[in-house]
């Protein structure tokens, strides 16, 4: 179960983001340095108790209008290989000492646990309470069975989000499909009432649903991630990430 240590984080995870959001293509403001505040999220563990997984929504007051984005991050206690393109940046942790920050989505540690906790293999833990489900998120996946093994194929960001193709080998005997590739979309602009029916030209496999808070202190849901089959989807393969 997720363990949150009471400590400190320099540089702390709103620093290092206000420094890599502007360099993102779905980050809406331009022009001035992000105005980051925290407004929720959730955790998944990882079964080898080596990696930290956090999905963490932050608000931007720096535009005209605030902006809620989705971060997945990944917390690592050595460099991730070949990964350099994906450090957010490290910091010391009080407790645990030097760790390198990931954008979660070109982990794929954190990918797979995504994947589980959509398939409902995993349980999402409280963003800031040690061994606490939070039972606010929700998930669903319209295949039956499970799915014994994904692999991340690549990677792609867009104006809203980030596209995973990702390859799965399922269990003999499970009932699911065949094994083949699905797109595991990241929405990363967090907005109430989103419809995800069409997202890909085709009605989603599965969904994360998680609350944040808006500026207002209003509590907000929305899809953290929706699952399409690549075959169906619009354009039926995503290009490699460069």
């Amino acid at each position: 179960m997720a363990v949150i240590h009471r400590t400190t984080l320099t540089p702390s995870k709103l620093e290092l983001l206000s420094s890599w959001l502007p360099e993102q293509s779905w980050y809406r403001g331009r022009g001035s340095k992000p105005e980051l505040t925290k407004a929720g999220g959730f955790r998944l563990d990882d079964p080898q108790g080596e990696v930290g997984i956090e999905f963490m929504a932050v608000t931007d007051a720096s535009g005209d209008q605030p902006v809620t984005y989705h971060v997945p991050l990944s917390y690592r206690g050595q460099p991730l290989d070949v990964a350099d393109h994906a450090l957010i940046g490290t910091a010391e942790h009080g407790v645990l000492g030097r760790r390198w920050i990931y954008d979660g989505t070109q982990d794929p540690v954190l990918v797979t646990q995504l994947f589980a906790l959509i398939t409902g293999e995993s349980e999402p833990q409280a963003q800031s309470t040690s061994n606490a489900p939070d039972t606010s998120v929700t998930s669903h996946f319209s295949e039956t069975g499970h799915t014994a093994a994904i692999s991340l194929t690549a990677v792609t960001n867009g104006p809203e989000y980030t596209d995973l193709l990702v390859q799965t080998d399922d269990a003999p005997g499970s009932g699911t499909r065949p094994g083949g590739q699905l797109i595991v979309r990241v929405i990363r602009i967090l907005e109430p009432g989103r419809d995800v029916s069409s997202a890909h030209g085709a009605k989603p496999l599965g969904h994360v649903t998680a609350n944040w808070l808006q500026p207002d202190g209003t509590r907000a849901q929305d899809f953290f991630s929706v699952v399409h089959d690549a075959a169906t989807a619009r354009g039926t393969r995503l290009p490699p990430s460069p």
